[in-house]
Order: structure tokens, then sequence, then C-alpha cells
């Protein structure tokens, strides 16, 4: 089975979930995880505001199940949950009630960093960007060692911010494998920027053999919002796990289910 476990529909910021089902279905899928953004608590950069799934996860199960319906794709109600340490508390109360059938676990923001956005990093010198990548992996491992998620994603998002980029050291990789090796949770190849300016997969491709060293399994996601993202980012995730001959987790591990 062939699963792309990152995708979102206009619960979140993506697009309508039978267009999603439909590219999915041309890309030679055979499984779909909608996991549209899910924030428990309110910050201050007003994501909470933007992203209501704790509030609609309930109607959009019901529309996954309709479209259960219609379509021979295996179809997973999921989630990407911005993870926020104090908040954990709040996170695990909310995922005890919702079920989902696996949640993929991102750090979005941390302390007084923004990483969906370069605005505040603009102007930062080379001493103040590294501080800020250091604290993103400080919320990375914590995310792992929390044992709420199934799926950790994008490792590396601070190398999607230009002003960020290279300041992500070798140790910092480490630092998340051997986390990851003591961890339940997986990673995940996340496709989010292999048409934009990055140009490649989260993590880093040079780190795959690190990973590897740690007998590290990934999960393959598309992180796509549009079917033409899908339709582009598959046949991307497919060549590069045949290059590096990745080692997958079994889907059964992922959603406790055959």
């Amino acid at each position: 089975m062939e699963i792309d476990i990152h995708t979102h529909t206009t619960y979140s910021d993506g697009s309508d979930l039978n267009a999603m089902i439909a590219a999915a279905e041309n890309a030679g899928l055979s499984a779909l995880g909608v996991t549209d953004h899910c924030i428990v608590t309110d910050d201050e950069f007003g994501r909470r505001a933007t992203y209501d799934l704790v509030e609609t996860y309930q109607q959009r199960r019901e529309d996954i199940d309709t479209e259960r319906e219609s379509t021979e794709l295996r179809l997973y109600d999921a989630a990407e949950m911005s993870y926020v340490e104090e908040d954990e508390s709040e996170i695990a109360a909310f995922l005890d009630a919702a079920r989902f059938a696996y949640t993929i676990g991102s750090v979005h923001f941390a302390g007084q960093y923004n990483y969906t956005s370069g605005k505040q990093f603009k102007d930062a010198d080379a001493s103040q960007c590294r501080t800020a990548v250091e604290r993103y992996y400080d919320a990375l491992v914590a995310l792992i060692e929390s044992e709420l998620f199934e799926v950790v994603g994008h490792l590396d998002l601070p190398e999607r911010i230009p002003a960020l980029r290279r300041h992500t050291i070798r140790a910092d990789y480490e630092r998340v494998a051997q986390a990851l090796a003591e961890s339940r949770t997986v990673p995940e190849v996340n496709a989010g920027r292999v048409h934009r300016s990055l140009g490649r997969v989260h993590p880093d491709p040079g780190m795959f053999e690190l990973f590897t060293e740690y007998g590290i399994q990934f999960v393959l996601g598309s992180d796509s919002h549009t079917p033409s993202e899908l339709s582009q980012r598959i046949p991307e995730i497919r060549t590069l796990t045949g290059i590096h001959n990745l080692s997958l987790v079994d889907l059964q591990y992922l959603t406790g289910s055959d």
C-alpha cells in the first residue's frame, strides 16, 4: 500500500476534499491521510484563530465518511497538530477526545519564534539566527520525547526561511536522530518545498545516512494543499526513496489498523 500521509483540505488551508482524493487516485495511491492543521490553544502569532479544526473535526469526519462511499482509496481521518511545550496536557486531552487515526506533530513556533514566516528574521545576524534554530530543535526534541504523536513533521523546518537556511548543523540532526531512536514517533519525508526555493525534501537527504545508522524508518508525506501539488510531489517522493533505499514504516504501525 502506498499512502501520502500529509495533505490539507478546506478545513484548514488546503483544497476541496473531493479534488484531493481525485488527485491521489490519479497519482496511483491506495491511501490518503487528511491532516488539516489543528491548534489547541491560542498563540501570539494568531494561528489559532486561522485554524479551527478543534471545532470542526467532527464535521470533517462526516465528510470523509461520505467520500469513502465513492472511492477505493483508504482515507485516514488524521491531523497535523502544532506542538507547544507548555500546552502538552491540553493537547493530550484533545487528542484523547478526537481519536484521530494518527497525528502529525509539528513545531511551527517556539517561544518568541514563528518558523512559518521569515519576517522576524529579516535583519537578524548570524548569531541570532543560530539561536533561533537551536530553539527550534529544542522544541522538536521535546515534541518527540512527549510521545504525543505518531509522526513528527518536516524535521528541519527553519531551512524554509532564507535567513535561517544553513544554520542547521549536523549536531542538530544527531540530536533528533537520537531522540527518534528512543521513541515510538516516526519522522516523515516531507515534500512540501521540493518545487519552491528550498528545492528539496525535509529532512536534508544528505542526512539520510545518519538516520539509517540510528535505525530510523520514515513515512511519506507530500504536505500538499492543492491537487496539482500532490500530482507533482508524489513522483518526486517515489524517485527519492528509491535512490536512497529508505526504510518505510508499516502502515499498521502508524495507524494501529491493517
